[in-house]
Formats: C-alpha cells, sequence, structure tokens
C-alpha cells in the first residue's frame, strides 16, 4: 500500500517536572496505532535509560521523542509481517523480560523513587500498562532475528570491509581464557544462629501486629528493597533462588514465612499476591557476620585444594565438579571463556591474570563472592586489528555492518508496502 504522512510530531509540553501530554492516537500503521500515551511511556523509559532529564534538556528529549516514534511504528510494521508468518512468544518470557526492564530502569534511575519521578507512574501501573508492549517487543525482535539469521559474509566481504574501515575500526583488547572454582566465605554457626535469633524475633512482632514494612526499613540488610518496605514487586517464577522462590509460592497470602535459608542469608518473607505464575514478595534480610576466622577457613581450605589436588587442567576440572559453588560453570569445567581482563565483571580476576603463569592453578584471589583458584589457559592479543592476530573480530564487524546495511533497506521498502499515518498533536 502506498505510505501516506500526515505530519511529524506529537506534541508534548516540556519544561515542567514532568512531561504532560493529551492522550490520543499518534500513529496509524494499517489495522495498529501507537497512543500518545505508549509514545509518553516509551519516550520516559528510553529518556531513563540514557540519564536524560526533560526539565533539564528539553531539546534532546524532543529529539528522542521523533527517534521514538519512528521505531515505535517501525516495531508496529514488524508485528504486521510477522503475524503472516505465525511467530509468537510465551507469557512466562514476556513476564521475565519484563521485570528485568523494571530492574534495569531502577539501576539506571538510582533509585525505585527516582524511576517513579521520571517514568510520572508508579512501578505497579508501569508493569500493568507495559506488558502488551513488551510483547509486542518481544515478537518483532524475533522476527527481526529470524530476517537477520539468513545474512552472512564471504572471506571477500571481509577483506574488504577491513580494507574500507582499517583505519576507523576500534582496537581489540586483549584477552584471556580462564577457568575459575570458587569458594565462598561461609559464616560460622553461631553468626547464622544470631541471624536466625533476630529474624524470629522479627516474626513474633510481625505476628503481633506490627508493621512488615516498617521493620524491613529498619532491619533488613537488602539495599535493594529496604527502603520499600522490602518489597520485590511482581516476580515470575524462575527469577528468584530456588529455597526462596519454593518458599514465596507455597506460602498462603499474607502468611509471614521463615527464616528461609539463602546464599545470601537468612530471609523472613511474606507473599502479598498471587497471578499464575507470578508473585507479589516482600522480605527482611539478614546476612550472618562473617569473621576473620571464616575467612581464613575458606583461605586454607582453596590452598589445601591447590597444593594436594590440583596439577593438571584435567584435576582443575574435577575439582570444579566437586568443590565449586558456581553452579553456572561447574558442568563445564569452571570455564569463563574469552575475558577482556581489564573489563571483567569480577575485577579482581582480571587483575590477578598480571600475576599468574600459564597452565598452572593459580593461589587463592579474594573477591567479594569468596576465594577463587584460576587457571589461565590462552591468551588473545590485542591492539589495532590485523587480519593475522583478530580475524574472528573481524569477521563479527563485517558480518554486523552487513546486516545493519541489510535491515536498513529492507524496513524502507516495508514502510512503502504500509498505510502510515503519524497525527498531529
Amino acid at each position: 500500500m502506498k505510505k501516506f504522512i500526515f505530519c511529524v510530531f506529537t506534541t508534548f509540553l516540556v519544561g515542567q517536572e514532568q512531561p504532560q501530554y493529551i492522550d490520543g492516537v499518534a500513529a496509524v500503521i494499517e489495522e495498529h496505532i501507537v497512543l500518545k500515551s505508549d509514545l509518553a511511556q516509551m519516550v520516559n523509559m528510553t529518556a531513563v535509560q540514557n540519564g536524560l532529564d526533560p526539565s533539564k534538556d528539553p531539546g534532546s528529549f524532543l529529539r528522542l521523542q521523533g527517534s521514538v516514534l519512528q521505531s515505535m511504528v517501525d516495531q508496529k510494521i514488524l508485528l504486521e509481517m510477522a503475524e503472516v508468518d505465525s511467530i509468537f512468544v510465551e507469557e512466562k518470557e514476556v513476564d521475565q523480560n519484563l521485570e528485568q526492564q523494571v530492574q534495569m530502569l531502577v539501576a539506571q534511575a538510582g533509585s525505585e523513587k527516582r524511576a517513579v519521578e521520571i517514568l510520572g507512574q508508579s512501578l505497579s501501573d508501569f508493569r500493568r500498562e507495559f506488558w502488551y508492549d513488551m510483547r509486542d517487543r518481544l515478537i518483532s525482535e524475533k522476527y527481526q532475528q529470524q530476517l537477520l539469521n539468513s545474512i552472512n559474509v564471504t572471506r571477500g566481504d571481509v577483506v574488504e570491509f577491513y580494507k574500507t574501515y582499517r583505519d576507523s575500526l576500534p582496537p581489540i583488547p586483549t584477552r584471556v581464557k580462564v577457568r575459575h572454582l570458587l569458594i565462598p566465605i561461609s559464616p560460622s554457626e553461631s553468626s547464622k544462629n544470631k541471624s536466625v535469633s533476630l529474624l524470629d524475633s522479627i516474626k513474633e512482632q510481625v505476628l503481633g501486629g506490627a508493621d512488615f514494612g516498617l521493620l524491613a526499613s529498619e532491619h533488613s540488610q537488602d539495599p535493594g528493597s529496604k527502603n520499600s518496605g522490602g518489597s520485590l514487586g511482581w516476580v515470575t517464577r524462575g527469577s528468584l533462588v530456588k529455597s526462596f522462590e519454593t518458599a514465596a509460592f507455597t506460602a498462603d497470602i499474607g502468611e509471614v514465612v521463615g527464616p528461609v535459608e539463602t546464599s545470601f542469608g537468612f530471609h523472613l518473607l511474606e507473599t502479598m499476591a498471587k497471578q499464575g505464575e507470578k508473585i507479589k514478595v516482600r522480605h527482611i534480610l539478614s546476612i550472618p557476620e562473617k569473621t576473620m576466622d571464616d575467612n581464613k577457613k575458606a583461605f586454607d581450605f582453596a590452598t589445601k585444594l591447590k597444593q594436594d589436588s590440583i596439577k593438571t587442567v584435567e584435576d582443575f576440572k574435577i575439582a570444579v565438579k566437586r568443590h565449586t559453588f558456581d553452579e553456572t560453570t561447574r558442568k563445564i569445567g569452571g570455564d569463563l571463556g574469552w575475558i577482556d581482563p581489564t573489563n571483567y565483571s569480577i575485577p579482581e580476576i582480571g587483575q590477578a591474570i598480571n600475576i599468574i603463569g600459564m597452565d598452572s592453578c593459580s593461589a587463592p584471589i579474594n573477591s567479594s563472592l569468596g576465594f577463587h583458584l584460576l587457571w589461565f589457559e590462552g591468551i588473545k592479543k590485542g591492539g589495532r586489528p590485523n587480519t593475522t592476530d583478530h580475524w574472528p573480530d573481524i569477521e563479527a564487524m563485517a558480518l554486523n555492518k552487513k546486516k545493519m546495511d541489510w535491515y536498513r533497506d529492507w524496513i524502507e521498502r516495508a514502510r512503502n508496502r504500509f498505510f502510515i499515518q503519524i497525527m498531529e498533536g
């Protein structure tokens, strides 16, 4: 169908503490519509992600509004195409991605309160209203990925890409292949008992009529939830540590359960509402104190394990299977893959690379997670990209550019196939 553009932008009033809008239709794409309220929600969310304050930079906010609207129109086009190919996503996948989105927004805003201020609505309202947008986003992304999976590059494509862009390609970081075995620092039984006694006391107060939220604000050691009365909001099955999740999903609504032990400490919890595979839960966390003796026990155990049992990489893999507390790498011999030591999520591991030898077990390396034994298996040179040392990296960059170019052309052609009307304020 012929593409029809009526006007370019929806009108927002910027310069107040929150953007103000009057609801209505921002755009029409075939049988799909983009509401002004949905556009405002998406713009506000993107502003949070980009650290943009509309009241301080209204010009950037208006430019952001235009680009977000175009993205939403393109998403509706993808949805039209995906519907033909019967692309769909499970509700559980939508729930999980929505919760991740909420947690990311809170982290980027700096606090739940600030996220609410910028979004202009409560997080519970955001979850409810954004659920269908998240579903549509996942469907369109799935369809887009399906399209791009057919794109590949030949050796000639990579060589030509390198010749064209070699002077502007970013430097490649030096990367190392590392395995690790994690020994946590476990608190003593007496320290655990103190946490249990504290939570038992708090539980008695709650059962006696005290306010759970106030006690969470006073006593909980979970910095992410204590200021909101211990609330974790709506969470989906599979997103929590197992013992906590089992207790929370089996508890009756309003029942105070615990203390429940997890790898984080001990929890008192209350399930406030249930909806299918989702629950609304709040908790009070008590973390048992760890002493120097606890630290020494973990260090001594890791040292003895290295000295007595680990001489080869095969020994290391066996020790990982038997002793590591990192369940994500237990079955793969502790393999962390090829990492950039200057930008790794556990900085102590990256820093240790400079002081441990190749193909040997390191001494215990201390981090916030406990003590790590490391096995350094290999190194890939960094520096200015060249086809000898960095062929896979250059190939990946060439493929990414080819996909971007292909998709840009594809979406431009697709826009001309559909009726599109962007409404005036």
